[in-house]
């Protein structure tokens, strides 16, 4: 598929169409992304932020059911609102925010390693990173990792074309650099600033580039750094007094130090996740990784034996990484990031999302020295790009499948066709995070919970999310009602409850006062009893029958 010269050497000639078949992997992303129903929780939660934020016009105060959401800044729900405003309420448009920023940093990526390697270097990288799990499926996932590992991406691709610049530091780079940290800030919080300063630290240590560092444009980078990343925080902080104290403390330096919150992994975690996101290109890198310890060992023991051989001071960096700097510190990359979210008790996959393309570049380079040249190379880098693409189909499609069989889009189409603008809507036992994305809900869903009783026991779940954020707004609070709210709700005309299958639809179907409309794989819907008779004279029964047929192509294009 991508035939490459030998490093240094000049590439074979190539046709123009392997040359564009390069692209046909973002869009293959992006068609992916429509494929799908959302995912529970996250893609349901996030991209129905968006689209709340999109309906309500309040740009400010990202909200979750209309409570307030601090839990990440606002630059995933803004942009997420904006394609809405052009495609509509859709999981592709939520998606395509995310699928946006997977092409930059493939992009980004592509284009730094053919400046500083060659073509052929970058395009190998390209189709290692572009067949990945990480960038076909992570790259559409609705959430803030691929965002906030784009942004951090770019800030250290940006530092290093400013620093490694041969004619002294490049103003440019460096404060497009200082804007891609604020972005990603935007994006998920202080990590967006901390791991790419983590980074760039330990390598200009490692490269011994301190008076480069001074160089830097770092008055005007900071006012930039400021200018982008700084208003929203001010802003919010001004309505909601103690957002900063719960965003940053909370969920941020909490989630990092605490051992209470979910997903508890062993230390060793990433390093099966970067397997599992880089398969097989990650065994490549382990490659380049195992040569370069072996050069490191062999030039140690050399000058062990002859020391008057090996120049005082000669380093790792100058002996066993001989291909320059920029190779150093795509191993500081993926080493210092993974180390630090090694530490935490809580881990999820996508946090390795940021150590992916520094992962591939190194893979790339080790089958540029090693299996390019060979006869058999090509046949079997386009087996190994299929197995791949196979792979990351395969997940594609089981996901869909794992999550059809969870979502509530056959209520939620129901629902959407059947509701008034006056109708109130309740869910029981449970949230429904896709219900109200779905359902194109233009008013806030009733949670009826033992809230008293879930506020000294609750632990990392939805609820604590919905009572965290209710401390933000009284007013909004008013969604949380108590269990007793059912017994209004039956007496209300054009009052809907929603209960996942199973205890809870068995005690509404034995609830005086409610009446089953549609029984979905994963969820009920009921209506009241006096909502259905104040709209007919015919039975409940036959007026939702009816109503449901009028429904039911709307239903079918949903799911």
């Amino acid at each position: 598929m991508d035939p490459s010269a030998t490093p240094g050497g000049p590439a074979p000639k190539r046709s123009l169409g392997a040359r564009w078949a390069l692209w046909l992997l973002p869009a293959l992303l992006l068609v992916l992304a429509a494929l799908r129903p959302l995912a529970l929780p996250d893609e349901g939660r996030y991209a129905d932020v968006g689209r709340w934020m999109w309906v309500s016009g309040d740009w400010l105060t990202p909200r979750l059911d209309g409570v307030p959401f601090f839990h990440k800044p606002p630059l995933l729900y803004w942009l997420e609102a904006m394609s809405m405003q052009v495609f509509g309420a859709t999981p592709w448009a939520a998606r395509s925010v995310v699928a946006l920023h997977a092409c930059l940093m493939w992009g980004l990526m592509w284009h730094c390693v053919r400046h500083f390697a060659n073509a052929a270097t970058a395009r190998r990288a390209a189709w290692m990173l572009g067949s990945s799990l990480a960038f076909l499926v992570g790259g559409q996932y609705v959430n803030h990792d691929m965002m906030v590992a784009t942004w951090m991406g770019v800030a250290i691709w940006c530092f290093a074309r400013a620093l490694l610049h041969p004619n002294g530091v490049h103003a440019t780079w460096a404060r497009a650099g200082f804007v891609a940290c604020a972005l990603g800030v935007l994006s998920k919080g202080l990590i967006g600033l901390l791991l790419p300063g983590l980074v760039l630290t330990l390598w200009v240590v490692w490269t011994w580039q301190w008076r480069k560092v001074w160089a830097l444009p770092w008055v005007s980078g900071v006012l930039l750094f400021v200018a982008v990343a700084l208003p929203w925080f001010v802003l919010a902080a001004q309505v909601h007094p103690d957002m900063l104290a719960y965003m940053f403390g909370t969920h941020q330096f909490g989630r990092y130090t605490a051992t209470t919150f979910n997903n508890a992994h062993p230390w060793w975690f990433y390093g099966v996740a970067v397997v599992v996101l880089l398969f097989p290109w990650v065994f490549f890198a382990a490659a380049d990784g195992w040569q370069r310890v072996q050069a490191y060992a062999r030039d140690k023991l050399h000058r062990r034996a002859s020391p008057a051989s090996a120049p005082l001071g000669e380093s790792l960096s100058q002996a066993a990484l001989t291909q320059g700097p920029w190779i150093s510190l795509c191993w500081i990359w993926a080493l210092a990031i993974l180390v630090f979210f090694s530490i935490p008790n809580s881990k999820l996959i996508g946090y390795a999302l940021p150590v992916i393309p520094p992962l591939a570049v190194l893979a790339a380079l080790w089958w540029q020295q090693h299996w390019a040249t060979g006869a058999w190379g090509r046949q079997v880098f386009a087996v190994l790009v299929g197995l791949a693409l196979a792979l990351a189909l395969g997940a594609n499609f089981v996901a869909a499948r794992y999550t059809h069989k969870r979502s509530s889009a056959d209520v939620a189409a129901a629902l959407g066709c059947l509701i008034t603008p006056t109708d109130v809507v309740a869910v029981l036992d449970d949230y429904p995070y896709d219900l109200p994305f779905y359902a194109q809900l233009q008013h806030p869903v009733e949670v009826l919970q033992d809230w008293d009783t879930l506020r000294r026991t609750a632990g990392d779940n939805w609820r604590r999310e919905l009572f965290e954020g209710a401390n933000f707004d009284a007013q909004a609070a008013r969604v949380l009602q108590p269990l007793s709210r059912l017994e209004t709700l039956k007496q209300q005309a054009g009052a809907w409850v929603l209960a996942p299958n199973g205890s809870a639809r068995l005690n509404l179907q034995n609830h005086a006062g409610f009446d089953l409309v549609l029984g979905g794989q994963a969820w009920s819907l009921y209506r009241s009893t006096a909502a259905a008779s104040s709209a007919t004279s015919e039975s409940p029964q036959a007026a939702e029958h009816k109503g449901l047929g009028r429904c039911q192509h709307q239903g079918q294009k949903q799911r």
